[in-house]
């Protein structure tokens, strides 16, 4: 029996320490004999059942997630809410039973609210699930046998084949032109060749470790077969589901503004209170007396309207949003984007199409462009600015005809396409095999060159595999008059084996100043973020094979190809830069090719024009916390970055204050796109772990959508901080009525329930209108907020101040007058509904005042939203039934007015909004003169 080594769900047999062992740097025999496992009959079933019962299944664990009554018990943990249930509570004790059930109702429909937005708090690991195989080939005890994915353990030997979904971590014992897709686990967007016998450092980063397959990545091209050494949570994509455990989702900016907002206020509330009930108790009134007034105060003091109308405008911003293809899962996360100060964007799917196209070919020292992006097989040839026809350039056809024969690679049909429910072929992977491949043989097709016909006519009859160590690729074939030889590779070694290269004269020698041209043509390609390939060709006239005829080739020329940006990538990014808004790329990416796209976005350069640098992921390794917040400072690309790297990397910038927004579309960018501020993840070509970790997703994968999403958040924290000024104003002039009234020895002008009434009913409508404001046409011209900057900044603060004052000082007014007329007996009824309403039409009014602190009501905007005008006729139809409707009068106390009372009511209303204008006009006199 085999020693064992690990605990029982590891999955993975470990050091001593826990850590895993360094599989991809340890040989194939040393590997074999950690795990004990036979390499040529795989193990016995007996021995298989063994180790599944101590390492448990091949499967990513499901969330526990948090239980139902949590979510439920957090949604009464704010501090407005406490307070409220706290006022609610105290109403009972006094036996205003009315007033503790409206404001128990208050509460009821915020918790319901918020409980039904954090029902996905576990979902992003159980997707996790979804990226393994079902099934798998596997050795066992000299037979091949297919077996439940589940069932694997460390020791196993699994068969692959292309287009088999790796079921396990594994280390390779053999490959035969094994190429692998790893792009959603480690961001590198080509194929990557795996062969057993590379050697790679203890070190590697995890798209460099070439002899190591992992769970969820696809083979491409090739076979071969894997040794298990990790199952379960204990393989790379387990690890990052671990990473997404311990991730906690963070407060977003908003909700961290009305909290802080929400403990200012149940301080100041207290201490008014306070004052207030101790005055009158000394003052000779009874404390039960006094603590209803402390409850009116209370009342009048929180906005209950508050958290329902956050909730609303965020829910509004999510609809406005989804009809620009950004689906929002998370609702504060719709203000975040306003607040955005970096974008962390990952290369591949994101920047890129995901899609190798050939850029260009270059053939007799000449270079003939080819145009369109991706897959489309329509695009043109062109040298210079005029066209080229490659059935008339004879080099030109011999190079596509070079790069669709050695080619393993082939464009997919609807018999590769899945058949749906509905009888329909779904959409699939346009290139079946190495997307490098699939690229010349698209290249191909635009030439007009029928492959089919092509392969019937010089069919293979044998082939060098192209591996890392020769670093090309060999295939033989026969045609009418003979043979031919064609071959593909990296530029120097093809270069080494020509002495000869194509001219429009024909075959010339190749001497070592050729070949340096070449090879300086070669270098200018890769600066251009190409990958380049050389084709070679060497006519025979008899025994095509190619073990003996893949030197003295003929250098036919070179294709470059790129994984061409997004159309709208550019334009985004600059919008952006132009909003104050930092891009940072974070990639699995080689360095070079990372920081040439960075350097064609503009993402290379700071905001103030420095140049800012590119770190190469394992030069991270080993950092502090202060360390990774000194690389981000001055960082434009990250690359040969691992998970973790990307977690470390946006708390760095979170701990430089920074708002970060991660977009991603693999099983990498989970852990990121979690601890984010807010993570994007793209629709189409993103991961479901991507999709589930994520606040928002794009439905289109545009990045341009980025940029129209974070309009519409600042938009929405514009409104916000709209309709925040416009319920703080009016509930301090509650406050401020009941307050000053008490302490001048006055009745109550404001009844508790009245109170709750205009918090309720005439607040929420208004600021549910401001909420709607549309946008203001610089709002993508300013910088972003500070981070730091509270919701209501000193401006905000001042002018709630002055303008609460005025909306009591109208109130108090008309109840004084009221108090005249009608005297504090039998009439006090008569003169507190002339206060009551006074508020009322004076807040709805006062809507107008907080649409702009700067513009006046009377500008081109004033029909700009009809929302609003909406609101003010339904708030005036409102109040209008609390004075006149009996069964509204009973509840709330009031009485018919007269038309001299309406008269008095409506004039005193409209005067907080003469005098804002006055002071809006002064301050714009004063702006124009400096």
């Amino acid at each position: 029996m085999p020693t064992d080594h690990s605990e029982k769900g590891s999955g993975r047999f470990a050091d001593e320490d826990g850590a895993p062992k360094p599989w991809h740097a340890w040989s194939v025999e040393r590997a074999a004999r950690d795990l004990d496992a036979d390499l040529e009959r795989g193990l016995s079933e007996d021995e298989a059942a063994a180790r599944l019962a101590r390492v448990g299944p091949n499967r990513l664990p499901s969330p526990g997630g948090k239980p139902i009554w949590k979510i439920a018990l957090q949604q009464f943990t704010s501090l407005i809410v406490l307070f409220l249930v706290a006022a609610a509570a105290i109403a009972l004790v006094a036996g205003e039973t009315i007033e503790a059930a409206a404001i128990f109702v208050v509460i009821a429909v915020n918790a319901i609210v918020g409980f039904a937005t954090e029902l996905r708090a576990a979902q992003a690991i159980a997707s996790l699930q979804r990226q393994a195989a079902p099934t798998a080939r596997v050795l066992r005890g000299g037979k091949e046998r297919t077996s439940a994915v589940e069932e694997l353990v460390p020791g196993d030997v699994v068969l692959l084949a292309e287009g088999d979904r790796i079921p396990a971590d594994g280390r390779l014992v053999e490959s035969a032109r094994l190429q692998v897709q790893e792009a959603a686990l480690t961001g590198e967007s080509q194929a990557v060749e795996k062969r057993e016998d590379a050697d790679v450092g203890e070190r590697a980063p995890l798209a460099e470790r070439l002899t190591m397959a992992f769970l969820g990545t696809t083979v491409s091209a090739g076979r071969g077969r894997l040794l298990v050494t990790g199952t379960g949570r204990a393989t790379e994509v387990g690890r990052i589901g671990v990473l997404l455990e311990e991730t906690e989702l963070h407060a977003t900016p908003l909700e961290r503004r009305l909290e802080q907002l929400g403990r200012a206020l149940i301080g100041v509330v207290l201490a008014v209170a306070a004052v207030v009930v101790v005055a009158g108790v000394l003052r000779g009134n009874a404390l039960l007396d006094m603590l209803e007034v402390g409850i009116a105060l209370a009342i009048a003091a929180v906005p209950e309207g508050l958290p329902a109308v956050a909730t609303m405008t965020l829910a509004l911003g999510v609809q406005r949003m989804a009809r620009a293809n950004a689906l929002v899962r998370r609702l504060p996360a719709v203000e975040t984007l306003g607040s955005t100060t970096v974008i962390c964007t990952d290369k591949t799917g994101t920047l890129t199409r995901n899609e190798m196209t050939v850029r260009c070919f270059v053939v007799a020292e000449r270079r003939i462009d080819v145009t369109g992006v991706g897959y489309d097989p329509t695009g043109r040839f062109e040298h210079g600015a005029e066209p080229v026809d490659p059935d008339a350039d004879e080099l030109l056809r011999t190079a596509l005809v070079v790069g669709a024969l050695c080619n393993d690679a082939r464009l997919a049909d609807d018999d590769d396409r899945a058949v749906d429910a509905d009888g329909e072929r779904e959409e699939g992977d346009a290139v079946l095999g190495d997307p490098t491949e699939g690229a010349l043989l698209v290249a191909a097709v635009k030439a007009g060159i029928d492959l089919q016909a092509l392969r019937g006519a010089q069919p293979r009859v044998d082939e060098i595999p192209f591996d890392a160590a020769g670093r090309r690729m060999v295939t033989a074939h026969q045609r009418d008059g003979g043979g031919v030889v064609y071959a593909k590779g990296a530029p120097a070694v093809m270069l080494e084996r020509c002495d000869r290269v194509a001219t429009d004269a024909g075959s010339e020698p190749l001497d070592d100043a050729g070949r340096a041209r070449w090879a300086a043509m070669a270098e200018e390609l890769a600066d251009e973020a190409m990958r380049v390939l050389a084709l070679a060709m060497r006519e025979v006239p008899d025994d095509p094979s190619p073990d003996a005829r893949d030197d003295e080739l003929t250098f036919v020329g070179l294709v470059g190809m790129i994984d061409p940006l997004r159309d709208e990538a550019a334009q985004a990014v600059a919008r952006c830069r132009a909003a104050g808004i930092r891009t940072v790329m974070i990639t699995g990416d080689h360095p070079r090719t990372a920081s040439v796209i960075a350097t064609s976005l503009g993402i290379d350069r700071g905001l103030d024009g420095t140049e800012l640098r590119t770190w190469y992921g394992p030069d991270l390794e080993g950092r502090d916390e202060a360390g990774w917040r000194e690389a981000v400072a001055d960082a434009a690309v990250f690359a040969r970055v691992s998970p973790e790297h990307k977690l470390r990397i946006v708390e760095a910038l979170q701990a430089r204050g920074e708002i970060v927004a991660m977009t991603g579309d693999g099983v990498n960018d989970a852990p990121a796109l979690r601890t984010a501020d807010i993570g994007i993840a793209m629709g189409i070509k993103g991961t479901e772990v991507a999709k589930e970790a994520a606040a928002m997703i794009l439905r289109d994968d545009d990045f341009g959508t980025i940029v129209r999403a974070v309009e519409q958040g600042r938009v929405i924290y514009a409104n916000i901080r709209r309709f925040v000024h416009y319920l703080f104003s009016c509930n301090l002039a509650e406050i401020l009525t009941v307050f000053v009234a008490i302490m001048i020895g006055w009745p109550l002008p404001l009844a508790a329930l009245q109170i709750l009434w205009l918090n309720m009913i005439t607040d929420v409508f208004p600021a549910l209108a401001l909420a709607l404001e549309p946008s203001d046409p610089d709002v993508m011209g300013a910088p972003p907020r500070d981070p730091a900057e509270p919701l209501l900044s000193r401006l905000y603060v001042v002018l709630i101040a002055w303008q609460g004052v005025l909306l009591a000082g109208v109130t108090l007014a008309a109840f004084a007058v009221g108090l005249d007329w009608y005297g504090r007996g039998e009439g006090l009824p008569h003169a507190v509904t002339i206060s009551f309403s006074t508020l009322a039409l004076t807040q709805v009014a006062h809507t107008f005042n907080a649409r702009s602190v700067r513009q006046s009501v009377f500008s081109r905007r004033t029909f700009a939203n009809r929302w609003v005008w909406g609101a003010v006729l339904l708030c005036i139809a409102l109040q209008l039934l609390a004075v006149y409707q009996p069964g509204l009068q009973r509840v709330l106390g009031t009485v018919a007015l007269n038309g001299r009372d309406w008269a008095l009511v409506t004039g005193l209303a409209l005067v907080p909004v003469v005098v804002t204008e006055v002071v809006k006009g002064v301050g714009r006199a004063r702006r124009r003169g400096a």
